[in-house]
């Protein structure tokens, strides 16, 4: 029988009944194909009776002990925090819609939730909550399940999932793939009672998957160019030997020529291009291991950032002899007196614009004393930069800069990152415990970013630690004494936040005794050509690529724009312009989507006329404003720097006709 191809894809909950019965027939054991049935559910059914499923189930196990979800969240933090920003805008999207969104591992387990609160209540009677395992041969057919196990997007509706009690749901998901190998990393589903049953609700886990992933390619192409930087200053102190750079996954990123033949001195196959070495990948004090025999542990060199071990250097010498490389040992271990010096003190920070370039002069300013300082600017307009520059700028950058976002971290997760635990505070912590942000900030600066995020049950301990200058962590009594110079960031209003009861006014007037306003990247238009001109530069030489520069009319798009990301969008997609453009110019071709659909300013009007009074002069300007955009009168009113209501009234007083169809479709 001819099968339709979306009908596989998609559910047909007119098929109910039909499914329902087919269900009952296979449970009475005619296990022969049912045309009812779509592939994929026959397929995942016949699975669920191989793992001996019980098909009369009503719930899901229990939950996870709550330590152990704990741990569970902080082993997926990245995938947590690379979901923050949609989950938060599903739990305002999805309100009032009879769904939610739920976030699982690759085990199935349901790490966080947001959506309509009445169905996240109803949704506990099946135990469809964080912690609480979703696999095929615990639960049967699910969305969650099933999706992991076939590695596609799957919607389950009904009777078509295959134990009992969950046979009131629909559900749709779909698997999130690192960004470089492809692998599945966790699944995004999207799960409401059968009368929500929509098609789009498969299209918007698959988008919501999208998205995440696109999250986790940006935030590894971060890391590795943190991790090239931190590399690089023994990349030319040990050209005569054979160096390949490794990142956190054991995937190698860089090599230099000499890697090859080092190799195969010593009888190993490694294909540096292509080739993944599992060993390589980061454990908690290093690589998992045990490391090819042609490997020798003595050649690792750890590469780290603020206290994050981004990857490694293998240094391998071309002789045969083992001689010891400890001249190449690593930045943590050589005494600050070798280090050379640096300190950028804003020299990151380009501008043209009076504010921004004012906001500078008072972070120098402020950086001579230690009071705390609130940074306040939309996402992306570099208030991570006016951090740094603080800390650099203050007394020679004494002590250690650390960085921390209060933003899409679980309550525990955050509270662990921010005061740390003693060993066995709970199921799961690390032999040894863990130092915390705080204190791993002692003698230097500490970076809350968006600290409007932290939850209020958490802020009183902050308060408490920039009051007293002690902290205890997690499972332990005994206090600590901390020092640091505390550089906070939000782009919430906290007085409003304040006033809704979601921030304490006590740590308000404690961490804002001063503040920093950092205007958007709209409303400083003439940074653009600086940033352009820079990124270009850096990605250029980042990627190993020649020079690029923008062809015709490309940056009067780029200043058209508005940029709500700011200046970390226009870095992304300046990174964007330069990996995809063939040739030295840039060109339209390679704009990314928002960009190539941005309308180009027409030229200012110019020029003038003989005229005999203040009104024909305002009349000709009009004219000669309308002519020159062609009848867009957005942009003729913007060309004369008024509203465009006003424009409308002097066109009526001037009795000026204007072809009606193309000003209202440029309206």
């Amino acid at each position: 029988m001819q099968r339709n191809t979306e009908g596989q894809v998609f559910s047909n909950p007119y098929n109910d009944s039909a499914v329902m019965a087919a269900w009952e027939s296979f449970l009475n054991g005619d296990a022969a194909r049912n045309d009812t049935l779509r592939t994929l559910v026959d397929r995942s059914w016949r699975r669920c009776q191989e793992a001996r499923v019980d098909p009369v189930r009503r719930y899901a196990p229990d939950p996870l002990p709550e330590h152990t979800l704990y741990a569970l969240r902080e082993s997926n933090s990245e995938l947590l925090e690379a979901s923050a920003p949609v989950m938060a805008y599903a739990r305002d999207f999805l309100a009032e819609t009879g769904t939610m969104m739920l976030l699982a591992d690759t085990q199935c387990t349901i790490l966080t939730m947001e959506g309509d609160t009445p169905t996240v209540d109803t949704a506990e009677s099946i135990r469809l909550i964080p912690g609480v395992t979703w696999s095929e041969r615990l639960c049967g057919t699910n969305a969650i399940g099933t999706a992991l196990a076939v590695g596609q997007p799957v919607q389950i509706h009904s009777a078509e999932h295959f134990c009992a009690g969950i046979k009131r749901w629909t559900c749709s998901a779909a698997v999130i793939r690192h960004p470089q190998s492809g692998e599945i990393v966790g699944v995004i589903d999207v799960s409401g009672l059968s009368e929500t049953y929509s098609r789009q609700s498969l299209a918007l886990a698959v988008t919501t998957a999208s998205r995440i992933e696109s999250r986790l390619a940006a935030r590894e192409m971060e890391l590795r160019c943190r991790l090239l930087e931190g590399a690089m200053g023994r990349w030319g102190s040990s050209a005569a030997d054979g160096l390949i750079l490794f990142d956190r996954r054991g995937v190698p990123v860089k090599v230099n020529e000499h890697a090859a033949s080092a190799i195969a001195t010593r009888g190993g196959d490694l294909d540096v291009t292509t080739s993944r070495i599992p060993e390589m990948a980061l454990a908690e004090d290093g690589p998992i291991g045990p490391l090819p025999e042609w490997m020798n542990n003595d050649w690792l060199v750890p590469v780290s950032c603020n206290g994050l071990r981004l990857g490694t250097l293998l240094i391998m010498p071309l002789s045969r002899g083992n001689r010891s490389i400890h001249t190449l040992r690593p930045a943590a271990d050589v005494p600050r007196a070798e280090q050379p010096a640096k300190v950028r003190n804003f020299a990151s920070l380009v501008s043209r614009n009076p504010a921004l370039l004012s906001a500078i002069d008072k972070a120098r300013q402020l950086a001579r004393s230690k009071v705390p300082v609130l940074l306040l600017g939309e996402t992306g307009v570099g208030k991570e930069e006016f951090a740094r520059g603080i800390h650099d700028a203050s007394q020679g950058a004494s002590g250690t800069y650390v960085a921390l976002n209060c933003g899409g971290l679980s309550r525990e997760l955050l509270a662990s990152e921010l005061f740390g635990y003693a060993e066995g505070a709970f199921t799961g912590a690390r032999k040894g415990g863990m130092m915390g942000k705080i204190e791993s900030a002692d003698g230097g600066t500490l970076f809350l970013d968006e600290i409007g995020e932290m939850p209020i049950d958490l802020q009183p301990h902050l308060l408490r630690v920039l009051e007293e200058g002690e902290i205890h962590r997690l499972g332990e009594n005994t206090p600590r004494k901390v020092n640091f110079r505390l550089v906070a960031a939000t782009h919430r209003n906290l007085r409003e936040e304040v006033a809704a009861g979601r921030f304490r006014m006590d740590l308000y007037y404690r961490i804002a005794v001063t503040t920093l306003n950092l205007p958007p990247l709209r409303e400083r238009r003439e940074d653009i050509p600086l940033l352009v001109d820079l990124f270009l530069a850096r990605f250029a030489t980042q990627h190993g690529l020649p020079e690029r520069r923008l062809g015709t009319g490309i940056l009067e798009r780029l200043q058209a724009y508005a940029w709500p990301g700011n200046v970390r969008e226009l870095r992304n997609a300046v990174e964007s312009m330069v990996l995809m453009s063939d040739g030295p110019e840039i060109g339209a071709d390679v704009l990314p989507g928002e960009l190539s659909e941005i309308e180009v300013p027409p030229p200012a009007v110019t020029g003038s006329a003989l005229v005999c009074s203040i009104a024909d002069g305002e009349l000709e300007l009009i004219r000669r404003a309308i002519a020159a955009t062609g009848g867009n009168l957005t942009w003729a009113a913007r060309q004369l720097n008024i509203a465009k209501s006003t424009l409308y009234l002097k066109l009526k007083r001037y009795g000026l006709e204007v072809d009606r169809e193309r000003a209202r479709t440029s309206a």
